[in-house]
């Protein structure tokens, strides 16, 4: 999977958001707004270019402390958001 080009997180009044900018913008029309640790998912995401929930989820349990299962599903439930909402 892949971020799609022209969505970007943001720092709008202290809330990380994902947000269309320019053919991005047309389509998407809203913000979704993310915790720090989605936020820091998404950074990860960029980072790897394309990325798969395994991936993601070992990226999580490397920088917190969280057990491998529930980093899966944790990963698993926040990319089907951004699957949902179109901005992967």
């Amino acid at each position: 999977m892949k971020i799609k080009d022209g969505f970007v997180l943001r720092d709008v009044c202290g809330e990380q958001v994902i947000m269309g900018e320019g053919l991005g913008a047309v389509n998407f029309g809203k913000l979704l707004a993310l915790n720090d640790t989605a936020a820091w998912l998404w950074q990860k995401a960029l980072e790897m270019g394309d990325f798969t929930v395994e991936a993601l989820a070992a990226a999580l349990c490397d920088e917190y402390d969280v057990a491998p299962d529930e980093a899966r599903e944790d990963v698993a439930e926040i990319v089907s958001e951004w699957q949902e909402v179109g901005v992967i």
